[in-house]
């Protein structure tokens, strides 16, 4: 690649916080070249043929309410380039024995309804969230240190979430359901229930629940990174795709450069030219669990005992929180889950376009220790056996990925990690340093934009936007 200036800016790494980073430059009319080490755009956003011709499978995300509810997101016509965003009747059901089930409702009282004794507390929780939902979740997408435009909501929120799921569950609720539908959703953390601020991610997931649902793109995930790439294309941008960038001397010299990479990648790229002391910040970055991940083709809807599940389109297989707390706690003591966590989407039953007729896919996941190449088929699906008796009589094919294997796929997944990075309190703050502009690299113009600074894991795009912003203030004033 010539090593001239012909860019304005350019971004490494054509994830949903790169897209997102390219798009913000590109609007700001500056040219921009976006790089991309795969042959294919998206990052963690991205679809393929992994088991059968004609099955359509999500090779990371798949269920997106970061994304329908992400600030910077939604001001995009993204339905322009063909997506098409598509609710299930129920954003999300939690199996438990025999035929009961918790269902997070796009209601909150429909929820609380269902929730026996403990409908008046789940109402007093989740209420005041769901109702600023816009507010809150611009505050929850900024940096940490940052001055909020709505304090008394903020703290409100505070005083909940900087806490454990566990400690919170063991105060508001003591129905079986209640406990374990709010297990299920701290347990995205990839936390220990017992640690702080798995109670965060229970709130902010379930108030998305309510407020803009737990949607799939039609199609697949892929189709949310081609409409922003589209996008990205329409504002002027370039797009090259398998160039594999592994010192920054190979990159062309622009005003601003901003590494959609986390911070391993960035101390490979260009460690002989960071100062020594950010340097040793960067390594002693965590990374958090991984996953093992199973995509199914199937010759029928999985058969569940309780038909609610039949309606939802993300299902949580884990059984109580006493279960679910024990499973997170193997991980965390790095030993892979006997009775692990299963976070399960069924996109077919909305979206039939990802199959052939009459067929239809399921995308699977739990949590190991990072790096883990332990075998997890046979526990996963005894524990959705569990829950949906006859479950391998549907099976056709299938395709698996240990944490080697899903990193071989995605050098930012390190280790199988899909957040960017343990999101403890501690890493809340420093991620990846402790800073007010955290997206700042201490070398002019270079800039981090990936999962690694916050607001952290999923596909919103804000830590591209931010990251661009800080570049925008800096560089083009």
């Amino acid at each position: 690649m010539p090593n001239k200036v012909t860019y304005d800016a350019v971004v490494v790494g054509a994830g949903p916080n790169g897209l997102a980073a390219a798009i913000r430059l590109a609007q700001a009319k500056l040219s921009v070249l976006l790089i991309e080490a795969n042959d294919t755009i998206g990052g963690g956003a991205r679809s393929g043929q992994l088991t059968l011709p004609g099955f359509i499978h999500d090779l990371c995300s798949a269920v997106h309410p970061l994304a329908v509810g992400s600030p910077f997101f939604r001001q995009l016509p993204l339905e322009r380039y063909g997506l098409h965003w598509i609710q299930p009747e129920y954003p999300l059901v939690h199996p438990l024995d025999q035929t009961n089930a918790a269902i997070l409702h796009r209601s909150v009282k429909k929820t609380a309804e269902e929730l026996g004794t403990d409908g008046d507390a789940y109402i007093r929780l989740m209420s005041p969230l769901v109702e600023h939902s816009d507010t809150l979740g611009i505050e929850f997408l900024q940096p940490m240190l940052h001055w909020p435009k709505c304090p008394i909501r903020l703290a409100r929120f505070g005083f909940y979430a900087l806490q454990s799921a566990a400690g919170l569950i063991n105060k508001k609720f003591t129905n079986v359901g209640a406990r374990a539908l709010f297990a299920g959703l701290a347990a995205h953390s990839f936390l220990t229930l017992e640690r702080t601020p798995s109670a965060a991610f229970g709130l902010v997931l379930g108030m998305l629940g309510h407020a803009v649902g737990w949607p799939l793109p039609r199609g697949g995930s892929q189709k949310l990174s081609d409409a922003l790439a589209a996008h990205f294309r329409f504002l002027g941008g370039e797009i090259r795709t398998g160039l594999r960038v592994e010192h920054f001397d190979q990159l062309p010299l622009a005003r601003a450069t901003l590494l959609d990479l986390t911070p391993l990648q960035v101390l490979l790229l260009m460690e002989d030219k960071l100062p020594s002391s950010y340097a040793r910040r960067l390594g002693r970055y965590r990374y958090g669990p991984g996953v093992f991940k199973i995509d199914y083709a199937l010759n029928a809807p999985i058969p569940w005992r309780a038909e609610q599940c039949s309606r939802a389109g993300t299902v949580h297989v884990g059984g109580t929180f006493e279960e679910i707390a024990m499973s997170e706690r193997e991980v965390a003591q790095g030993k892979p889950p006997d009775r692990p966590f299963v976070l399960l989407a069924q996109p077919t039953l909305i979206d039939p376009t990802r199959a052939p007729a009459g067929k239809h896919i399921a995308w699977v996941y739990c949590h190991v220790p990072n790096g883990s190449t332990f075998n997890m088929t046979q526990r996963i699906e005894n524990q959705i056996e569990r829950f949906a008796p006859g479950f391998r009589d549907c099976i056709n094919a299938r395709h698996t990925m240990n944490c080697e294997e899903i990193e071989a796929k995605n050098s930012n997944l390190v280790g199988g990690d899909i957040n960017g990075g343990a999101a403890d309190l501690r890493q809340l703050f420093e991620r990846p340093v402790f800073s007010p502009s955290p997206y700042r690299i201490p070398v002019p113009g270079y800039y981090l934009c990936s999962s690694s600074t916050p607001p952290g894991g999923g596909v919103h795009g804000m830590c591209g936007f931010q990251a661009a912003e800080a570049a925008l203030r800096d560089c083009f004033k």
